[in-house]
């Protein structure tokens, strides 16, 4: 069984990560995406980032309804830093050996500096989505440097929306409406998020 997971901050959630985790999805055929909040998010410490009871609700609201994703707790139940390596090898202790791990090009270009890239390849192949303004090959190689692994490209349409984006909006009371899924938009709003 191939299985997909993206993980991420999710600090919202937004329409990138559903259309990235379906696109990924149909084009490689797998069973199911997992979708993984970090818990202690080590590469984003002092950031401010929002509790992992909040991210993981979001991230619950917004793949509901889609029965090819699954919500996976692991790292936000997981006390101190997380490190994907370490969902990994959890993940293939269970079984689960065909797993691909679904990134987009901001993230690859910053694996080097994850805990055992090495490993992370040995254990997962690398499904990859371009961003708005990569400049195609080149960017894959570049951001590639020091990854001994294949990449597996998912084509899916350009969407200029990140968290940040989100966030920032919320910020200055600007609407966040199709940006993310609207029970993620009454979640932030109900919740006083972002403010």
């Amino acid at each position: 069984m191939s299985i997909g997971l993206l993980g991420g901050t999710f600090d919202p959630p937004h329409v990138g990560h559903l259309v990235l985790g379906e696109c990924a999805r149909e084009q490689l055929g797998l069973e199911r995406v997992y979708f993984m909040p970090a818990g202690d998010p080590w590469r984003k410490a002092g950031l401010g980032v929002s509790s992992a009871a909040h991210r993981l609700a979001m991230t619950h609201l917004a793949i509901a309804g889609n029965p090819g994703f699954h919500l996976d707790e692991r790292e936000v139940e997981r006390i101190g830093p997380t490190y994907t390596v370490d969902t990994l090898r959890e993940m293939h202790a269970q079984g689960l050996d065909d797993v691909v791990l679904i990134l987009g090009s901001d993230a690859l270009a910053d694996m080097p500096a994850w805990r055992d890239p090495d490993v992370i390849t040995a254990l997962a192949r690398l499904a990859v989505a371009p961003k708005e303004g990569d400049d195609g090959e080149q960017a894959w190689l570049a951001a590639q440097v020091g990854l001994d692994a294949p990449l597996i490209v998912v084509e899916m349409p350009p969407l200029p929306v990140s968290s940040t984006l989100v966030r920032e909006r919320v910020r200055e009371g600007m609407p966040i409406r199709y940006l993310v899924p609207p029970a993620v938009e009454d979640y932030i709003r109900e919740h006083g998020l972002y403010r």
